[in-house]
């Protein structure tokens, strides 16, 4: 981590920001995949970003150390030991690196010459380029020692291992496509990488009006959210503030307002889910037990329920459990049939901003009530008929 970012930019390439979490911050999910048991960082010296990766390697249970130079180097790793070598600023995507490097013992990734150099790669021979990743045999970094301190310890090496019979593999194309195999050198390269990883990470793939309004709001705000630090729980707290306005309105009387902000809510927190799945890759992070985004989609279908009550008059002598029945039925068939019904209708059925302005569109008309009973039946027959066809 000793590579500045472009001309002007003082701070070392590594802790560019790519999906609002570092070059390294990604590299150390590369490192967790191959269950690395040591993270080594090359680096002048330490700073509040290095510290912020040293806590998150600890935190993961790896062993974290810092090497200022060869010497040093050689001294934290044995001869029994093997290292995986990463290259400053390069982001890749571990399910396609990790298969690489986990193939037949020691080996040196490279990839053609061709269009490699303009990228920042490093020429190995006439017709090949470094990948920025490989895995050699620890009694190689001792050979660093014959090497002047100031020498590129992740160039020599790479020499060091070629001459000593460790095996070239090239990287398959596939692999390098789009946005799985970057080297980034500048703030403009980086930016560049965020925008296009979320367009192909989100801009494609079956949905419905709600998720696809979501999809484009994170792909073309996601970015920007993403650098402004803790996106999702941004999101998230404004869900939270629309369904408390939500049950305010309904609460005095204006149900079709309170259904129009419940899908506000809900398009909200599909974004926020969105924006949690990308940091949560970004930082290596498997996904809770219970994720953020479903208890949002409880409370966002509690809100609703109370909204069709509030709009459901209760007659004398009427038992509480039938009166709440209708809604409490409703919510529990919108909550059921998405699990037992794919393709085109389930997405549909779990689009809650849909839902809701077309529940609006009812309260304004004074005609919920009878929606919400006409809903179920036509939920119930979908359940019952759609699982025994083509569902799309």
């Amino acid at each position: 981590m000793t590579e500045p970012a472009g001309a002007g930019q003082p701070f070392p390439r590594a802790f560019l920001r790519v999906a609002g979490a570092t070059l390294a911050q990604h590299q150390l999910s590369l490192v967790l995949a191959l269950d690395c048991q040591r993270l080594i960082c090359l680096a002048r010296g330490t700073s509040p970003e290095l510290i912020a990766l040293q806590h998150a390697a600890e935190d993961a249970g790896l062993q974290f150390s810092i090497a200022t130079g060869p010497g040093q180097l050689s001294g934290l790793v044995t001869a029994n030991d093997e290292i995986v070598v990463v290259s400053e600023g390069l982001f890749v995507d571990p399910s396609q690196a990790a298969p690489l490097l986990e193939e037949r013992g020691p080996v040196v990734l490279v990839q053609p010459v061709e269009g490699a150099l303009a990228a920042g790669y490093e020429r190995i021979d006439l017709n090949r380029a470094g990948a920025g990743l490989m895995r050699v045999p620890g009694q190689l970094v001792e050979r660093l020692r014959e090497l002047p301190v100031d020498c590129d310890i992740v160039s020599s090496l790479t020499r060091i291992a070629l001459q000593s019979g460790v095996a070239m593999r090239e990287v398959p194309a596939a692999a390098r496509a789009g946005t799985y195999w970057r080297l980034v050198r500048t703030e403009t390269e980086a930016l560049e990488l965020e925008n296009e990883w979320l367009r192909a990470r989100f801009a494609d793939g079956p949905t419905s009006p709600g998720r696809l309004l979501a999809r484009m709001g994170v792909v073309g705000f996601g970015s920007s959210l993403l650098h402004a630090g803790n996106a999702s729980n941004a999101l998230s707290l404004g869900v939270v503030a629309l369904l408390a306005i939500a049950g305010g309105l309904g609460w005095f009387g204006l149900v079709w307002a309170g259904f129009v902000f419940t899908a506000l809510a809900w398009l909200l927190g599909e974004s926020s889910r969105l924006l949690r799945s990308v940091e949560r890759q970004a930082l290596g992070q498997l996904p809770p037990a219970i994720p953020r985004a479903d208890v949002l989609v409880w409370l966002t279908d509690t809100v609703i329920a109370l909204l069709i009550l509030a709009d459901t008059p209760r007659f004398e002598g009427q038992m509480v459990l039938s009166w709440l029945s209708v809604p409490v039925t409703f919510m529990l068939l919108l909550a059921l049939l998405p699990r037992v019904v794919e393709g085109s209708a389930g997405r549909w059925m779990g689009d809650r901003m849909a839902l809701g302005l077309l529940l609006a569109v009812f309260a304004a008309a004074g005609l919920l009530l009878p929606a919400v009973q006409v809903l179920s039946i036509v939920l119930i027959v979908t359940g019952l008929v759609l699982p025994a066809r083509s569902r799309d």
